[in-house]
């Protein structure tokens, strides 16, 4: 008997990765990745002269040193955790779906995983770009590449962004899981570290509401729904309340900055060391815009800040696993999709 055709494709997309640890294959992630007009949004000519004569050729050393530190057997974990998340929801969802795994910058591409599902003649194709607080250059960008594939298409069908999802119970729980073999301890402090960006993309996005304040990013709703910063400061405050961790105990950070233009603030680092000043020996640190570890994660946080808080003589510094391929997370991601397609099973029925 034939296989039944799948009804619904599925397309996970995570930022990406570079194909190995060598210089050159770092140096093409680069300029694949900050070239995008959303991630680096200046002009064009300006972007192309400062990625492809300065950033990507003087970045890609060291990047391929840390991407060195962070491969494993299986290569990189945002890959290889990918892949398992992919097997795991296509198991939940079963033969009526097809799930494909795709980067936006690098393999598998999303043209790659786009093509698989148009050759299963899916009637339905629901994208879900893999970070939980919406952004123009990542989620945004995803959007756009997926757009300017599929357009070329003759038969298009049916398309769906699962767009943000910055408190969704299965993030929530996750994390709050990870972290309860940690919670026996006492922490000085907790940080809750976020992938920075310019101050210029989260006005942007604001429709003229952005205070760029934390009174303002604490108060999330309809008015900044948008707005990048205040879902950080949701998703850690949903954390917070799931480990009764109290509001004075933690902070809403953000690293990973480039170039000189201002970014998001307070800084991870900067913050790391006002509380070293302040005597903290003892930090608890969350990256919860990442859905696998990476080299932001692992290397960026578990390695270079943990190294600069000893140095000011703290005396440990304990990163938070991220969801990975947590069975919880794979079964949010089911609950997205099935939540997603509920609407338009419900049209179909008779009255």
């Amino acid at each position: 008997m034939a296989q039944a055709q799948p009804h619904t494709g599925v397309l996970l997309v995570n930022l990406g990765t570079p194909d190995s640890t060598s210089t050159k294959d770092v140096r093409t992630y680069l300029r694949e990745f900050l070239m995008d007009g959303r991630v680096v949004d200046i002009p064009k000519p300006i972007r192309w002269f400062l990625v492809n004569s300065i950033i990507a050729p003087f970045r890609a050393p060291k990047s391929a040193a840390e991407y060195r530190k962070l491969w494993t057997d299986r290569g990189s974990p945002l890959k290889f955790f990918g892949y398992d998340v992919r097997d795991g929801l296509q198991k939940n969802l079963g033969q009526d779906f097809q799930v494909e795994l795709a980067m936006r910058y690098q393999n598998p591409s999303i043209a790659e995983g786009l093509a698989a599902l148009q050759e299963a003649k899916v009637g339905r194709i629901i994208v879900i770009p893999l970070f939980p607080q919406y952004a123009s250059a990542t989620n945004g960008s995803v959007a756009d590449k997926v757009m300017e594939i599929t357009r070329t298409w003759q038969v298009v069908p049916s398309i769906q962004f699962i767009n943000q999802f910055p408190d969704h119970p299965s993030v929530i729980e996750t994390f709050a899981e990870r972290a309860q073999p940690h919670m026996q301890h006492e922490w000085d402090h907790v940080l809750f570290s976020y992938h920075g960006l310019p101050e210029r993309q989260i006005r942007k996005a604001s429709t003229g509401y952005c205070q760029l304040s934390d009174k303002c990013c604490s108060q999330y709703g309809p008015q900044n729904q948008y707005c990048y910063r205040a879902q950080c400061f949701l998703t850690s405050r949903k954390i917070a309340e799931a480990l009764n961790i109290p509001e004075e105990k933690y902070t809403v950070t953000f690293q990973s900055r480039l170039g000189s233009d201002p970014w998001v603030k307070p800084y991870t680092d900067d913050t790391m060391r006002a509380l070293a000043d302040t005597g903290a020996k003892r930090l608890l640190v969350f990256s919860p815009a990442f859905v696998a570890d990476c080299l932001e994660t692992n290397i960026e946080l578990g390695e270079a800040l943990k190294g600069d808080f000893e140095e000011l003589g703290g005396e440990h510094l304990q990163l938070v696993e991220s969801l990975n391929d947590h069975p919880r997370w794979i079964a949010g991601l089911q609950e997205m999709v099935m939540a997603t397609l509920a609407p338009a099973e419900a049209e179909t029925q008779p009255a």
